[in-house]
């Protein structure tokens, strides 16, 4: 299985997903204020991924403090999480990962500070294994979707590099192989970071899956030539109403799938839909650097006088989605109630 990210004795280790697939190397943090930062310049990303990571750095903050007692703590560890939640604003994993740590930090802070310390180690290691856990349940749900033998086409990267392993919609990918299915992927390249044709092809090709990567506006081609059985994305929060925010260009192929009739799939945990938002109208959408766009690695490929939009992600609203695959069952239309009906089955 690839390695996103681990909690070692060293530090916080990440596969650094900046220069892949040119290299594979891995970073090691040993600050928490180091953490946000390979959160906001995406060492790491993706949603799942990014809650791990904000759970490891806010126990990674309190395993190196020099407080000695838990009043001590009080102001550096709210000081820690406020750092990590400033990281990125769209991504809700990231809010509900910080969230569960500080709610564990109240219920254990009467224990003292090192029992605080020994939970949020502890609890920050758990989060990890349940996302792998919850990432082939997701798998297990979403490949009865697949058809036998066909393409799939996916948008951005929601495989083992967004997650802590094995992948939300990657992950059903691979467990439809597993299952015995024929299956070919079309990745997006995704500009203007490149996850689909940096990423999730070099994780396809090293799980032996036949991938092709084509650019982002040679979508419609391919489905007008009906050579794309279905579509699944992940996505970074979804709505009470099932809206769901996804890399920008999503919305985009969800209409094209509209109009051609193939399905669209959104596959995601519990903890990526945002209960307390009531339609996609309410999400952030995280604006980031211009530079990114004007160039790819250091080559100027715009005009550096003209200027450039670059929103990370756009909004697709939940009547073009078919399903909703999570960790505790398939969600179907109406979105409001089959979301509502997965929380009571998981007891949230």
């Amino acid at each position: 299985m690839i390695r996103t990210i681990e909690w070692t004795e060293s530090g916080i280790v990440m596969l650094d997903q900046r220069i892949l697939p040119g290299e594979e190397t891995y970073l090691t943090f040993t600050d928490y204020r180091d953490v946000a930062e390979a959160i906001r310049s995406l060492v790491i990303r993706g949603a799942p991924a990014i809650g791990v990571a904000a759970a490891m750095g806010a126990a990674l903050g309190v395993k190196h403090s020099t407080a000695q007692t838990v009043e001590e703590l009080d102001a550096e560890f709210k000081s820690i999480c406020d750092t990590i939640t400033g990281t990125r604003p769209t991504a809700v994993n990231l809010f509900w990962a910080i969230e569960r740590m500080k709610s564990l930090y109240e219920r254990t802070k009467s224990l003292g500070i090192d029992a605080v310390r020994r939970a949020l180690i502890d609890e920050a290691q758990t989060m990890h294994r349940e996302d792998v856990e919850a990432n082939k349940a997701m798998g297990r749900f979403g490949q009865s979707l697949f058809p036998d033998e066909g393409c799939i086409l996916t948008h951005c990267n929601a495989g083992a590099l967004a997650t802590a392993g094995y992948g939300t919609a990657l992950g059903v990918i691979r467990a439809a192989v597993e299952a015995g299915k024929k299956i070919r992927v079309l990745a997006d390249e995704t500009r203007p970071f490149l996850q689909g044709a940096r990423l999730t092809a070099w994780e396809l090709a090293h799980d032996g899956i036949p991938v092709t990567v084509i650019t982002d506006n040679m979508a419609g081609y391919f489905m007008k030539k009906g050579e794309i059985d279905g579509i699944i994305v992940g996505a970074d929060r979804i709505a009470a109403n099932g809206d769901v925010a996804n890399k920008i260009g999503t919305y985009s192929v969800a209409v094209l799938a509209r109009e051609h009739g193939i399905p669209f799939w959104v596959a995601a945990p519990l903890s990526t839909i945002d209960r307390a938002m009531p339609s996609g109208n309410g999400i952030e959408i995280e604006q980031r650097n211009p530079e990114e766009v004007r160039r790819i690695g250091n080559t100027l490929i715009a005009p550096e006088n003209v200027a450039v939009a670059h929103p990370a992600f756009d909004v697709t609203p939940s009547r073009y989605v078919h399903a909703i695959i999570t960790d505790h069952g398939v969600a179907l239309p109406p979105y409001t109630e089959s979301i509502k009906t997965l929380f009571q089955k998981a007891g949230l």
